[in-house]
Order: C-alpha cells, then sequence, then structure tokens
C-alpha cells in the first residue's frame, strides 16, 4: 500500500531532488518550500509521516513541529539538523519527534527512517478508522479488510443474510468462520434467537448423536433423563457446524435427513419434532473435492452446498494485515491493561514476510506478544525481502549506537557503559557506520578521545 511523506525545506533544489528520491522509492510526496505552507494545506488526519528542515525563514522547523503535535499527538515528525541545530533537535525528541536526521546524510538513511514513519503512521491511521468503525458497526464482530476479496464477501454475506439458505463456509484453520457464521446470524431475521456453534472435530464420536440430537431417558445405558439434542436447542434461531468433515459417518446420515425435511428424532424415541432452522457448516477442507472429502458423504456435501462461502488465507490477502494487526493490537492493549507500543522494524518486516499458515489467529496471538513487549524474542521472525541477516544486523547495531548517543547527550564514558563495550570498538564501530558523536553531544561539551 502507498506510503505518504511530506517533505519541507526551503532550498528549491534539494527540494526537487530530495522528493524525486522519495518518489522513485515509492512514496507519494507532497513537497513544500515553507513550513507555513505545509500547515495550511496538510489535512488535519493527514496519513503520512513529516520530514522538516530546522532552520528556514518564517516558521521554523521547531515551531512546525509543535503546531503539528498540537494539531495530533501522534503524526511522526522527523526533523532535519545541521551544526548547531543539535541541542533543538535533542529537545525536539523529548517533546516527541520521531527521528533527526544530521546534514549531510545518506540518501539511504532518510529512506529508512522515511518508511518506518510512514508505516508507523499508515497503522495508526488505519487503527483510528477500525475504532471508528467498531464504534458505528451494528451487531457482530467485525469481518476487518480493505481488498477487494474482503469488500465482496462482507457484500455477499449482507445480500444473502436473510435468505435463510443454508451456507457452507471453506477456509483454512484460523482464518475467521467462526467470524463469518456468527455475522451470518446477527444480520439475519433470526439475530433475536440462539446461535448454536457446535465443533464436530471436538465431539468424541460414542456422545456426538447424542448431543446433536437429543436423546429420551434409557435410550441407552446412562441415560437417566431426557435431553434435548443442540440441533432441537437451536430451532428459531442458527446451527452453526464447525469442522463437519469431522463428523461420524452415522452422525452425517442422521443430519442429512435433518436437511432434507427439516424434522429431529431423538435417539429411544419413534417420534420426529419439527425444527425451524438455518444451517452454517465449516469446513478447513475442500468438501467438493473427492480426494479432500475422503469419508464425507457426498449427497450431504451437495445438500449443504446451497451457498459456499471461501474465506481466503490471510496470505492472499497480506494488504489487510495492518489493519488486523492494529485492531488485535487495540484489543490486547484492553485486555492487558497496557499501552500497545509502535511496531519496531523487526516487527513490521515480520508483518510484511511472514506467510502467517496459522492466519487471523496466528496474526493475533502475535499482536499479543507484541503488545506483552515478547516479539523480540520470536526465533521465527523473517528477514526484510532483499535484505541479508548481516545487514540487518548492520542497520540495528547502528540504530542501537545512535540511540544510546542520544540518550547519553554523546557522552563516550556513559555511552560505552550503557553497550557494554571496550572503548576501542566503541570507536571502530563508530566510523564503520559512519557516526559522529559530536553530533549529539550537548553545546560546549568537550570531546573524548579513545585510549
Amino acid at each position: 500500500m502507498t506510503l505518504h511523506i511530506a517533505f519541507i525545506d526551503d532550498d528549491p533544489d534539494l527540494l526537487a531532488a530530495t522528493t524525486q528520491s522519495l518518489e522513485l522509492a515509492g512514496f507519494e510526496v507532497a513537497a513544500f518550500q515553507s513550513a507555513q505552507q505545509a500547515l495550511d494545506q496538510l489535512p488535519p488526519d493527514y496519513p503520512g509521516a513529516i520530514i522538516s528542515d530546522i532552520r528556514m525563514p518564517g516558521m521554523d522547523g521547531i515551531e512546525f513541529f509543535r503546531a503539528l503535535r498540537a494539531r495530533d499527538p501522534e503524526l511522526p515528525v522527523i526533523l532535519i539538523t545541521g551544526h548547531g541545530t543539535i541541542e533543538m533537535a535533542v529537545q525536539a525528541m523529548q517533546e516527541g519527534a520521531y527521528d533527526f536526521l544530521t546534514k549531510p546524510y545518506a540518501p539511504d538513511h532518510l529512506l529508512t527512517a522515511a518508511r518506518h514513519a510512514a508505516t508507523q503512521r499508515r497503522l495508526y491511521m488505519e487503527n483510528r478508522q477500525l475504532q471508528q468503525a467498531l464504534q458505528t458497526e451494528a451487531g457482530g464482530p467485525p469481518l476487518l479488510g480493505d481488498s477487494a476479496i474482503m469488500v465482496r464477501l462482507r457484500n455477499t454475506l449482507r445480500h444473502i443474510a436473510d435468505a435463510d439458505a443454508d451456507v457452507l463456509i471453506e477456509g483454512e484453520t484460523g482464518s475467521g468462520k467462526e467470524v463469518v457464521a456468527t455475522l451470518l446470524h446477527r444480520w439475519s431475521k433470526r439475530a433475536p434467537h440462539r446461535l448454536v456453534a457446535v465443533n464436530c472435530g471436538a465431539l468424541p464420536e460414542n456422545i456426538i448423536e447424542s448431543e446433536l440430537f437429543g436423546h429420551e431417558a434409557g435410550a441407552f445405558t446412562g441415560a437417566q433423563k431426557r435431553r434435548t439434542g443442540l440441533i432441537e436447542h437451536a430451532s428459531r434461531g442458527t446451527l452453526f457446524l464447525d469442522e463437519i468433515e469431522s463428523m461420524p459417518l452415522a452422525a452425517q446420515t442422521r443430519l442429512l435427513r435433518v436437511l432434507e425435511n427439516r424434522k429431529v428424532q431423538p435417539l429411544g424415541s419413534n417420534e420426529e419434532r419439527e425444527v425451524d432452522l438455518r444451517v452454517v457448516a465449516a469446513s478447513k477442507v475442500d468438501l467438493g473435492d473427492p480426494a479432500q472429502r475422503i469419508s464425507f458423504r457426498a449427497d450431504l456435501y451437495y445438500r449443504l452446498n446451497v451457498i459456499t462461502l471461501r474465506l481466503p488465507p490471510l496470505r492472499e490477502r497480506r494488504e489487510d494485515i495492518p489493519l488486523l494487526f492494529a485492531h488485535f493490537c487495540a484489543l490486547a492493549a484492553r485486555k492487558f491493561s497496557r499501552p500497545a507500543p509502535p511496531p519496531s522494524a523487526q516487527t513490521l518486516a515480520q508483518l510484511e514476510t511472514h506467510d502467517w499458515p496459522g492466519n487471523v489467529r496466528e496474526l493475533a496471538h502475535y499482536a499479543e506478544r507484541h503488545v506483552l513487549g515478547l516479539t523480540q524474542y520470536d526465533a521465527c521472525a523473517t528477514l526484510p525481502a532483499g535484505q541479508t541477516l548481516p545487514a540487518r544486523m548492520e542497520q540495528y547495531e547502528a540504530q542501537v549506537i545512535k540511540q544510546t548517543l542520544a540518550a547519553c547527550r554523546g557522552s563516550v564514558k556513559d555511552t560505552i557503559a550503557a553497550l557494554g563495550i571496550p572503548r576501542k570498538t566503541f570507536y571502530d564501530k563508530l566510523q564503520r557506520h559512519g557516526i559522529q558523536r559530536s553530533s549529539f553531544a550537548e553545546t560546549g561539551a568537550s570531546d573524548e578521545t579513545p585510549d
């Protein structure tokens, strides 16, 4: 999805060159030669990040940053600093600026900072939109996603919700089959009545018929009193049969009769009782494929196959992952009573490159670990596309050194103590990464030389 950047600099040549670099990297760029112009033209809910020079005529970058922060505290602002503006940049970081770059900066550093800031902003805006949608959502859990396939699926659900036809839902484990079944019920005229969910794979074979169809007292050993089955219990409402491919053959035969005449005969009874229900069945395999159907009755499949909905796996709708991740982070933050931290570069890489074999359920658990601060320990974290492990480690090391220098106000003694490395190693790393220690030092602080 497109990432947005607003770039502000009073130097027209630098403005044009940087805008071109950002556009070639895939950003949608809004370029301005003054802070006031940007403030006047950027909407309050601008969906991207801001990169601004500090020293500009009229409103400078610090004033601009504070004006933006007053408008939206969550808007990420990256400041470009030259000699003499480092102290102001550090002060702005303490006030909430996203990052700062020192002149002359490498183009790759600018693009990396822009991508991280713009991605974080996109996640925040999607989360904001999500919360608004949740406040206006009428009944039922949200079926989230802006991808074309999810938009079509939601439209289809609303179209068939009141059709009262039986529905078969096919999708991989964790893809949201129960959410779809719940929405079909809550958007239908049966909503005032029960939604009865049955996991056919979790019921032992020796009791599934009794659970589904009910039994009379004395129908079998241990049946001391009459029991109403789940099918009859769902009458006037919706019966959701999850993992129906796991249903034993004997139960399939009895279920087929229920679907054909809408009558149920409890075990031990000679009487049939009418039931008024809609059946929604779910399978994690393609029951239309005889090779996957195995022991599932073909006639039951064709009876269920009035309307078939296929839920796409998460890997087929990757553009929905940021929105889903933001939603699950918000839920986890409420669940654990702690704020959701912004995603790190490693988290963003995981979201972009992982195949999510566990689908939405796996993503929800990953969001919970993120809120708990545990994702940094995930051994399965994948690398960004096209970036080797050594390159990623170098980038991470440089980032840690810069952050520690900034926190220690450029003090070599405090920085090497915090990093736990020898002084010579520290200076070797500064040289290898092209980091100027003096850029982080407080005004008037003397440089420290290696031993």
